[in-house]
């Protein structure tokens, strides 16, 4: 994987940051976005760069503005001369969710729309952007992440459980489509993981609990067994993996 170059959405914190890393653990150079911290940007950057030896470069992006995707491959051309995976992984969080982090009763249109536009059509903008660039090196690999809150009921999380739903469809779609061009496409799915996100929802402790109690491993996921995941899409090893949802979630949606 050595030399070929990644592009992420997301990808300063959480389970964004630890794909980064493993990214660049393994030779690949990184192009990741970030919504507003350009000062936090800048220094994982150098970081990357000094640590890794790889190219790194971060550009912002407001997730909620899919179409700024176009701007953001066309400066990513001009600082990469490949691009060989997408990793669709940004989420938004705070203002933007209200009226879709709550009860189906208490759901609203704008919170919905704002979720499913950062999770189904950012994907699919960003997708598209990339699948455009790794038609001219023959191929590449395309990936979302996703949740098991769309196959279990969590607290809340109707808006999000329904996107992620959605999302897992488009894939399997642009699989499909995309797999004669050398493409492939997957998500991943995560049980609940612990992130910041994760850390600031209402009933974080009640879910951490649960989790470990649930999960035969006797424990939360962390964003480095999501990173695992993505690498491992990405390499030769799952070169006849596509249209897939691999799960990783500690073995809990089975009990």
């Amino acid at each position: 994987m050595q030399g070929k170059t990644l592009v992420i959405s997301g990808g300063t914190r959480g389970i964004g940051r630890a794909i980064v890393l493993a990214f660049a653990k393994a030779g690949v150079n990184v192009a990741f976005t970030y919504n507003s911290n350009e000062e936090l940007a800048k220094e994982q950057v150098d970081d990357l760069q000094k640590t890794y030896g790889i190219k790194a470069k971060a550009y912002p992006l407001n997730i909620l503005h899919p179409e700024e995707y176009k701007e953001v491959f066309a400066s990513i051309d001009k600082d990469f001369n490949r691009v060989d995976f997408f990793i669709s992984n940004a989420i938004i969080s705070g203002r933007s969710v209200v009226g879709g982090y709550t009860k189906f009763m208490k759901l609203k249109p704008r919170g919905i729309n704002n979720i499913f536009t950062a999770t189904v059509n950012a994907f699919v903008v960003g997708a598209q952007e990339a699948a455009k660039r790794m038609e001219k090196v023959g191929g590449g690999s395309i990936i979302s992440l996703s949740s098991t809150g769309n196959l279990v009921y969590i607290e809340n999380y109707a808006g999000h459980g329904a996107s992620k739903a959605a999302v897992e469809t488009m894939v399997r779609y642009a699989a499909t489509e995309l797999g004669p061009k050398g493409i492939r496409v997957n998500a991943v799915s995560g049980g609940p993981i612990e992130t910041d996100a994760l850390r600031a929802f209402t009933n974080y402790e009640e879910v951490k609990e649960k989790t470990a109690e649930l999960s035969p491993l006797n424990r939360m996921g962390t964003p480095e067994d999501m990173a695992g995941a993505c690498l491992f899409l990405c390499s030769e090893n799952a070169s006849w993996v596509t249209g897939h949802t691999l799960i990783i979630d500690g073995g809990t949606t089975f009990k």
